[in-house]
């Protein structure tokens, strides 16, 4: 009875920090949201290198629960998506399927990193590379979409201006995520 109650008190305080720290992520994506250079359609931001470091330190559920936070609060009317802007109209905008596929790539880092318990420098830049892969996938079909840009046209104003910021973040944040562990 007495060694139940202890592993509840861990599972319990685990799970706070995990709330905790998705939190913090879902605040930090919010500020990377701020950081901006307006490029295009879609601003460089560092919004990428929280969903990687989100998906890889917290793993897949708290990761991309983090994620949706960041969403909700955006949905909610409060100015974290980039540039200060907000509501539900943003995500059925030009930049909506990056902000979804934020989501979806920190599900699979954390998914890909919780696999191989000891994941190297090479393994999170891996992971992280197929995660850029996904939001660029979902981002550049919306923005195609809402845009109406043809394909090349797309890969230029959507991906292109972007590959370097972001393997740049891919690189700071596997080398964080071999540095730090919750």
């Amino acid at each position: 009875m007495k060694n139940d109650k202890i592993t509840e008190e861990v599972i319990d305080s685990s799970n706070i920090e995990k709330m905790v720290f998705a939190s913090l992520f879902a605040a930090m994506t919010a500020v990377g949201a701020y950081i901006k250079l307006p490029v295009g359609p879609v601003p460089i931001t560092l919004q990428v290198l929280f969903v990687f470091l989100a998906g890889s330190i917290l793993g897949k559920k708290w990761g991309s629960l983090s994620m949706v936070v960041y969403i909700l609060l955006g949905v909610a009317g409060i100015p974290v998506f980039a540039g200060g802007a907000s509501g539900i109209g943003v995500l059925f905008g030009p930049t909506g399927g990056y902000i979804i596929g934020f989501v979806i790539a920190a599900f699979v880092i954390g998914m890909l990193t919780e696999r191989k318990k000891s994941t190297g420098l090479t393994f999170n830049v891996l992971y992280m590379l197929i995660g850029l892969v996904i939001i660029y996938m979902l981002g550049a079909t919306q923005l195609m979409v809402e845009a109406q840009f043809e394909p090349f046209e797309t890969i230029m104003a959507g991906i292109a201006p972007f590959v370097i910021g972001d393997i740049l973040s891919i690189l700071i944040a596997a080398y964080i995520t071999t540095r730090y562990e919750i």
